[in-house]
């Protein structure tokens, strides 16, 4: 069943989900200011949970559904003890990912952040990222443009890799099955941009690259939760969002090239495909 919004409902949908994660912004922080949290181990020794992962997500549910009880959720801690795989609908679906960059909460860096989008009918239409310990909040909905604290922000002019800060997730290599294929792709972009950088959050670093702080990204292998804000919000900086073959991005398998321009993207895949051309990897 297609899902009709009216531009109030869409504005509805922002207004109160940025005052929940607004919300949630104080007990994240209240978390990253004590001593080191515990912290459970997921499915590897690098992927981490907070007693304030699994609360957040949970107030950020309870909240929406009570606000909008036609909503679905898929919120990363919920799906981590789901038995069946996820599946996106043309209801309006919050894609929620309480704290991108755990690692670094963790750690008390603050590159750590909520993250929240919106999808109806399988289109992403809104996105927020706030990062506390930074006091930084990121938002956009489709068609309005995209904020930093309420001020507008934009992309930069880069159009080759040469002019750009590129972002790459470094730490993707401690995987062993993907760990030749991104050591080869990071050293090809690394080799040829102007900086390269990794933040430890994907939601993040897509805003970064919206207000002009980065220029390009790319990352395979993460879950819908990871991008789904981000994507929104750069995309209303004026950004792009590609899977790295240059097709359209799918929220639902998020490997994708980051950049703030269409130039910028083709050279990035270029490079990715000439790193790809050693190892035999194949995109599919």
């Amino acid at each position: 069943m297609s899902y009709r919004v009216s531009e109030e409902k869409l504005e509805e949908y922002y207004q109160v989900s940025l005052e929940l994660v607004r919300k949630c912004g104080q007990l994240s922080l209240e978390g990253f200011q004590k001593p080191k949290p515990k912290y459970e181990i997921k499915t590897a020794f690098y992927d981490l949970v907070t007693v304030y992962d699994k609360q957040i997500e949970a107030n950020l549910t309870d909240g929406l559904l009570k606000a909008f009880p036609e909503s679905k959720i898929i919120g990363e801690e919920a799906m981590a003890n789901a038995k069946t795989q996820v599946k996106l609908t043309d209801a309006p679906t919050w894609i929620i990912d309480p704290i991108d960059g755990t690692n670094n909460y963790v750690q008390k860096i603050p590159h750590c952040c909520i993250s929240v989008g919106l999808a109806i009918n399988k289109e992403l239409v809104l996105g927020i990222v706030y990062n506390p310990p930074a006091n930084e909040l990121y938002s956009a909905w489709q068609g309005h443009g995209a904020f930093l604290n309420g001020q507008p922000i934009e992309v930069s002019n880069a159009k080759k890799v040469n002019q750009a800060v590129v972002g790459y997730e470094i730490s993707l290599i401690v995987v062993p099955k993907g760990r030749d294929k991104n050591v080869k792709r990071l050293y090809k972009l690394a080799s040829n941009a102007t900086g390269t950088r990794s933040f430890g959050s994907a939601a993040l670093t897509l805003c970064y690259i919206a207000a002009g702080r980065c220029d390009a990204y790319h990352v395979e292998n993460l879950k819908p939760w990871d991008l789904a804000g981000g994507a929104v919000i750069l995309r209303e900086a004026g950004g792009c969002v590609y899977n790295i073959s240059g097709e359209g991005f799918d929220v639902m398998k998020p490997d994708c090239v980051c950049t703030s321009s269409e130039e910028l993207a083709i050279d990035v895949i270029e490079l990715i495909e000439a790193a790809d051309q050693i190892t035999g990897y194949t995109f599919k």
